[in-house]
């Protein structure tokens, strides 16, 4: 196990990805612990509110991530601030993407429907920083063999064609296969290559006087829905709480 962990980890130089990604999960599940508390009126927790003004928890997640973040740039790859600026980095991140959907509608929806956003967007990035730690490279740097990668040409084409299907993955409406797509390429090229979700800009470009191809989309997208809309819901108020 020591040298698996020596092999993998501390070689590579993952340790301060892994130390991000565990601060990151601690961060918000500790975050939505002390949410759901304050909410229900139990413990001693309660909103930060001086002067009046509630100091909504994302503003010392961005201090957290600015000081992790430039410390980081200013470490060592094997130095013990690399791996103090990464817990300090996954501590603010955490607190920031879990208030996602306040910052992207300007507003605050934490308890409301759009407030799974943020949900959705941790347990995305949890998952692809995992793959990462777990040796897939972005684009499918991966999927090329030594020799390759000394070609800066191959390299290139590889990454350009891998983000071109995320791209068009994204495109057509499919935006968790697009992340999962960049350090898996498989899942984007299936996304790329099926149909386009309804109301997307894809579909709105090219199943507009194609009524075929617009049926088979809209069925389609009825039948994935209703297989996985339910146990995504039901995960996500698990983990984040069920909203107003």
């Amino acid at each position: 196990m020591g040298h698996w962990w020596y092999r993998n980890i501390v070689e590579p130089g993952k340790l301060p990805l892994l130390l991000a990604l565990l601060s990151f999960v601690l961060s918000f599940l500790v975050t939505r612990v002390i949410t759901r508390l304050i909410r229900a009126g139990r413990g001693p927790f309660k909103n930060i509110t001086p002067g009046g003004l509630h100091v909504h928890h994302v503003v010392p997640g961005v201090v957290l991530v600015i000081i992790g973040g430039f410390g980081a740039v200013g470490s060592g790859q094997h130095s013990f601030g690399a791996g103090l600026s990464a817990v300090l980095f996954g501590l603010g991140a955490g607190l920031v993407l879990d208030e996602f959907a306040l910052i992207l509608h300007l507003d605050d929806v934490y308890w409301s429907e759009q407030g799974r956003k943020s949900v959705e967007v941790v347990v995305l990035t949890a998952a692809v920083v995992a793959l990462v730690l777990g040796g897939f490279l972005p684009f499918g740097v991966n999927e090329l063999t030594p020799d390759e990668r000394h070609s800066r040409g191959l390299v290139v084409m590889n990454t350009a064609m891998n983000f071109f299907l995320a791209l068009v993955a994204l495109w057509k409406g499919k935006p968790r296969t697009a992340v999962f797509g960049t350090v898996i390429p498989f899942v984007a090229l299936i996304g790329a290559v099926r149909l386009a979700r309804p109301g997307s800009p894809y579909a709105k470009r090219f199943y507009a006087n194609r009524p075929r191809a617009r049926a088979r989309a809209g069925l389609r997208a009825f039948h994935h829905d209703r297989r996985w809309a339910r146990p995504r819901r039901r995960f996500e108020e698990f983990i984040g709480g069920t909203p107003d």
